[in-house]
């Protein structure tokens, strides 16, 4: 059997459900593909339980500042962590639940069941039956990177798609792979009474590349848990359990928790039997601004790409998808400035262009230490550091990176900054309220003042 439709989106993710709202207000003539569960990556086994956790964590860690605080009954508190899990299992259906609004609405000539393999450009097979469709948005997310090599001890290797459907934490556990969930996890754990050892072959954490905020970063949640970064891991089946080395360390521990990242899930797409260029690894190749693949009508949003793998990115990529696709057209839309938040304690973000990408002869770093921050000294966690790069010409504010306590708030900030290409002397026009961490970032910007060519005599007034 055969059938034709104006649109087919392959992956019922967040990329894809973000496409499908933007091809419904132009046509009914479309199927949603999906052939595993669900609900997003996000709300499943990312963004959302990982989130649950490390407010559990937080919460129970925050005993540790109530003695200097005159509260008393800190060392009464206990954990009941099958109830943890429970907690964060329950929240997490909640929030995939929510997910699954469009889809439940969805009948069965709109979703399909079943994994879809392309003929040619233009025609997918799912179950034994052809779609020929005027455009097709691949959708279709990633996977967990385990390595080969791993394998004999798979049994006692959890991946971040399996670790929330745990029903009890384990006694010790190894993290290898400090990005963000590496790190979120670690810590959280950690907190939680699991003995932790954190291992990643990079020197820097949660893809820092300042070295600044690299260092503070380490050392703060370096006397949490053990670091060790700069060799990569080995793993070795004991009868104590799976001895984990790194250069001349090494521990035993119960479990290990594999978080080095997630691959493209299109190896079963048959990409093969396109007329797409593909990269090295297989992927195709597109354009960022309109996420057509070539010149053809075949689309690529989300995860898949690799491009920005964040889920406000694939809602940005799957309605540019949609938008497209629909219209079987290639219009370019800007891109947000870049954004990247890691929910440790400190929050470690990075906003815009990084120190990597820029010239440092020409930028200047407004820099501030949170030491001498005053709600950060109140809430008890002012160990932190925010740098933000400043074009010296105009003061035109280019990035930022910072580990800080409410980084996810001053993250939002910047980059809605610079998005609307906002100057130093523009930013410090507006106000800041005391005592609030945003002042860290009055401060930074006040300091770097005199390292620009370009000044304003009243920075902070405005002429009517």
């Amino acid at each position: 059997m055969s059938r034709e439709v104006d649109v087919a989106i392959i992956g019922a993710g967040s990329a894809g459900l973000f496409a499908l709202s933007q091809v419904r207000r132009k046509t009914d003539n479309y199927v949603l593909i999906e052939g595993g569960e669900l609900g997003t990556t996000c709300a499943r086994v990312g963004c959302m339980p990982s989130k649950v956790m490390i407010q559990v964590a937080d919460d129970y860690h925050r005993r540790s500042i109530f003695e200097r605080e005159g509260i008393e009954g800190a060392d009464e508190l206990g954990l009941d962590k099958p109830a943890i899990m429970e907690h964060v299992q329950d929240l997490r259906d909640v929030f995939v639940d929510k997910t699954l609004g469009v889809t439940d609405a969805l009948d069965e000539a709109h979703l399909i069941h079943g994994y879809a393999r392309f003929v040619d450009d233009q025609t997918i097979e799912v179950n034994d039956e052809r779609y020929k469709a005027g455009s097709i948005v691949i959708a279709t997310g990633t996977i967990p990177v385990v390595p080969d090599a791993w394998q004999p001890f798979i049994d006692d290797v959890i991946t971040t798609d399996e670790f929330f459907e745990l029903e009890d934490l384990p006694a010790s556990i190894a993290v290898i792979g400090l990005g963000s969930i590496g790190l979120e996890i670690g810590q959280a754990l950690s907190r939680l009474g699991v003995s932790v050892t954190g291992v990643d072959m990079l020197e820097n954490v949660a893809k820092l590349n300042d070295p600044v905020v690299n260092k503070l970063a380490v050392e703060v949640i370096g006397k949490e848990y053990p670091l060790w970064l700069g060799e990569a891991a080995q793993l070795e089946k004991t009868d104590q359990g799976i001895r984990v080395s790194s250069g001349d360390k090494e521990v035993v521990v119960e479990k290990v928790l594999a978080s080095l990242g997630r691959r493209p899930n299109f190896e079963q797409l048959g990409l093969e039997h396109t007329s797409l260029q593909l990269d090295e690894k297989g992927a195709p190749l597109f354009n960022a601004e309109t996420m057509q693949c070539g010149n053809s009508s075949i689309y690529i949003a989300g995860d898949v790409n690799m491009d920005r793998p964040l889920l406000h990115e694939a809602g940005h990529e799957g309605r540019v998808a949609g938008y497209n696709a629909v219209r079987q057209s290639a219009v370019a839309f800007r891109r947000k400035t870049a954004l990247a938040i890691t929910f440790c304690d400190p929050n470690i973000a990075t906003i815009g262009s990084q120190l990597s990408e820029l010239d440092e002869s020409k930028i200047a770093i407004a820099e501030m230490q949170f030491g001498p921050v005053g709600r950060a000294l109140i809430i008890g966690k002012n160990r932190g550091v925010l740098r933000v790069y400043v074009n010296k010409a105009d003061g035109l504010v280019l990035g930022a990176a910072m580990a800080c306590v409410k980084g996810e708030h001053l993250a939002h900030l910047l980059a809605w900054s610079i998005q609307q290409g906002m100057t130093v002397f523009d930013m410090l026009k507006m106000p800041f309220y005391h005592p609030v961490i945003e002042e860290a970032l009055q401060g930074a910007l006040y300091g770097v003042l005199s390292e620009l060519d370009s000044r304003e005599e009243v920075v902070e007034l405005e002429k009517v």
